[in-house]
């Protein structure tokens, strides 16, 4: 029995660390374009957080190097993560981002860590730490409930990355058998949900992968999710187009006897590509869109 945690907790700890591992090609693109764009930090914040925590329990718990071995890893890329945000993002969101980390990963967790060691003893110390983790990892497999809503009400599953998910599944599954093979109650309730969050996830998956949902417009929040360079440029253009187009008829009501000349044929072609943009997935946005910019290139060296 023994053997055989052991030989479970080792795969537990392969998985964990490739969803650890995950965000990597993200914050390649982050450092490479300097900008954290619309990323958020929070998700890396709180996992900074609960890695940590997780740490701390394998440290106090007798036999807990399978757990502290892999949270500790966590620890260092979500570390690298946070640091990351904090370089490249925008000023607002860098203090943002530093003042969460102020709050939770150094003030809460070194809160923590005094109380467990200055005012608890015995077990009492490991109850403690265990019900902060696992409520902190109950947290974490809840939060895709948002993207199931999503998915339900969309009839899509564009915004459920498979992948994830799956990884998420097999990896709430495996610990959830290491937790019964060891008899962790704290480590076993977290991972039991995440693996019915995570079986629910897949079912949605296998149900909508086949359905189209066609939309003409997407709601803000879906913008922001994806977190599209492209997607925003082609906002950005749009507005400016529209600004353009109010200039023109304020010059027109200012000056009714001169005539204006025709919008050149760019400025047609862009805007109307623009308005076509609503129609298209983002994956389609993004495709097209070096394309639209050749043509929009092409147009201008026509009418120079």
């Amino acid at each position: 029995m023994a053997a055989l945690s052991i030989i479970i907790g080792i795969i537990g700890n392969i998985i964990s660390i490739l969803v650890f591992a995950s965000p990597i090609k993200t914050f390649l693109q982050v450092v490479k374009k300097k900008s954290t764009e619309n990323y958020k930090s929070v998700p890396y914040i709180t996992t900074l957080l609960s890695t940590s925590l997780w740490t701390f329990y394998g440290l106090l718990k007798p036999g807990g190097l399978l757990v502290w071995t892999v949270n500790g890893a966590g620890v260092v890329f979500q570390f690298i993560y946070v640091t990351l945000f904090l370089i490249y993002a925008p000023t607002d969101k860098k203090v943002k981002t530093a003042k969460l980390v102020g709050i939770l990963n150094v003030g809460f967790l070194g809160l923590v860590i005094a109380v467990t060691l200055l005012a608890l003893h015995g077990n009492v110390r490991l109850t403690f730490v265990g019900l902060l983790c696992a409520g902190l990892t109950v947290g974490m497999y809840a939060s895709p409930l948002s993207a199931m809503r999503l998915v339900i009400k969309t009839k899509s599953v564009e915004f459920m990355p498979f992948f994830l998910s799956f990884f998420l599944f097999l990896n709430a599954g495996i610990w959830s058998a290491y937790a019964l093979l060891v008899q962790d109650f704290f480590i076993g309730v977290p991972n039991a949900v995440g693996f019915l969050l995570g079986s629910a996830q897949l079912i949605l998956y296998a149900v909508y992968k086949n359905k189209s949902n066609i939309i003409s417009t997407k709601p803000t929040e879906k913008i922001e999710e994806e977190g599209s360079a492209h997607l925003v440029k082609g906002i950005i253009q749009m507005q400016a187009f529209h600004e353009d187009d109010e200039d023109v008829l304020k010059n027109r009501s200012l000056h009714k006897g001169r005539s204006l000349p025709k919008p050149p044929v760019n400025r047609q072609y862009s805007f109307q590509r623009i308005l076509k943009t609503f129609s298209l997935s983002p994956y389609e946005i993004h495709a097209n869109y070096a394309h639209d910019e050749d043509d929009v290139e092409n147009g201008e060296k026509i009418h120079s």
